[in-house]
């Protein structure tokens, strides 16, 4: 008795929301006029017909479980046109359908993955198709999601760490900051790619150039808080710790010149496509990690002692391994075409692993940056405005150039084999 009077308790505090705030619905519905005025408390009924006559279930009935109940879909749409006056609901709402999906052969070639058969988007999909496709189960749902999550956990620890330091007036901090924001920037970029790319085989191009341009600056990131916090004691002040962030701004451009010239070629010559991508992302790491490595190897003979941070760098070698392993090898799926299409395919993992590795990666700098910063203060040179920011900001802009040129020609030249392919998609849509 006492669940069954909460329950109606409640019902009866709908009920006053449901006059204050939707009194147009009242009398939709029903013959006999009554409807909906009776209230949530006439709308909560138990209902005692069952085999078990001692049982008895709770019965919801309209409005809010409206489209959950036997003819709810006609009931709201009536609702929305008498009432588009009060509430203003478009009519079209409800009949909203989720994208099709396709198999590898009904699909133009620029939009297939290797030993992916099914599950593709529509290359001829609107802005909404692609976002509602983020929300229904194909080949790049999984993609979607494994960066767009881990955005917003990046987002919180780089808040977490704004209510601790205080990076408008500490420069020490600021090769931090220029991190932080990287690491939630590359992340959300490649969601957008992934969600955006079946718009057409120009946009796929584009969304994929604005991915590569975020994956190079975040290896900037990586330099400067490597530069200023990760670099042995042995190497500061050397040649090397002086021009490392001007280096590996001319590696971000080298890195999004080189995988964005790679999707040029990549249908009449996949493999060499492949070799050039994976070299524009290699070459910038293998720099970034130069100092680390050596710290590893120091400590593996024993000339210094074992970290924190020198642990969760190590982590973040081996997760950093095994996402470039996933990215070329293209396993399972290459063993199985077809039975990793949706779930478990290599790109869905060396996401995983990229995102997992850029944990422990931040763990490790920031454990550096607290506990070398009185050594680092003493010997080293304090960061400046113009090596962290003013990095960012310069590589920022060039890297856009280098988006730029290579967008140019697909937005004002786009190629004829292409463009037919694409009409033809959309022809076939429309039918």
């Amino acid at each position: 008795m006492s669940r069954q009077r909460s329950v109606l308790a409640l019902g009866r505090c709908l009920a006053c929301l449901e006059f204050m705030l939707f009194p147009v619905w009242r009398g939709i519905g029903t013959s006999n006029g009554a409807g909906w005025t009776q209230g949530w408390g006439r709308c909560l009924r138990w209902d005692s017909e069952s085999p078990n006559r001692g049982t008895r279930f709770l019965v919801f009935d309209y409005p809010v479980w409206l489209v959950l109940c036997r003819r709810g879909r006609a009931r709201l749409r009536e609702v929305c046109q008498r009432g588009r006056g009060a509430i203003r609901l478009p009519t079209d709402m409800l009949s909203i359908k989720l994208p099709q999906v396709f198999e590898i052969h009904q699909i133009p070639k620029v939009f297939r993955e290797d030993s992916i058969i099914s599950g593709y988007r529509h290359p001829c999909s609107s802005a909404l198709d692609c976002v509602l496709s983020s929300f229904h189960l194909n080949n790049e749902t999984v993609n979607i999601w494994t960066h767009f999550l881990p955005t917003w956990y990046f987002v919180w620890c780089f808040c977490a760490l704004c209510s601790k330091m205080n990076f408008l007036n500490d420069s020490y901090t600021w090769p931090l900051l220029v991190y932080m924001l990287l690491i939630c920037i590359y992340p959300f970029t490649s969601s957008c790619a992934h969600t955006f790319s079946t718009m057409s085989p120009e946009s796929r191009h584009i969304c994929y150039f604005f991915d590569y341009g975020a994956l190079s600056l975040y290896s900037l990131g990586c330099a400067i808080s490597y530069g200023y916090y990760v670099m042995p004691e042995c190497w500061v002040n050397s040649w090397l710790h002086q021009h490392f962030v001007l280096i590996a701004i001319g590696n971000t451009l080298f890195c999004t010149s080189m995988s964005c010239y790679s999707r040029f070629v990549e249908l009449q010559f996949p493999k060499r496509s492949k070799v050039l991508r994976t070299g524009a992302f290699v070459v910038p790491f293998i720099f970034d990690t130069v100092p680390l490595f050596y710290r590893v190897v120091l400590w593996l003979w024993g000339s210094c002692s074992q970290s924190d941070a020198l642990s969760s760098h190590c982590y973040h070698l081996l997760f950093a391994f095994l996402t470039c392993f996933l990215f070329t090898a293209h396993l399972p799926e290459r063993l199985a075409p077809g039975r990793f299409d949706y779930i478990g395919h290599s790109h869905q993992l060396f996401h995983v692993c990229a995102v997992v590795g850029t944990h422990f990666q931040m763990e490790g700098v920031i454990a550096d940056m607290t506990t070398r910063r009185a050594w680092l203060q003493t010997h080293s040179v304090m960061p400046s405005f113009l090596g962290t920011i003013g990095a960012l900001a310069v590589s920022l802009a060039l890297n856009l150039g280098v988006i730029a040129i290579f967008s140019a020609p697909l937005l004002w030249k786009p190629g004829h084999a292409s463009n037919q392919q694409h009409t033809s998609a959309c022809e076939s849509k429309e039918q």
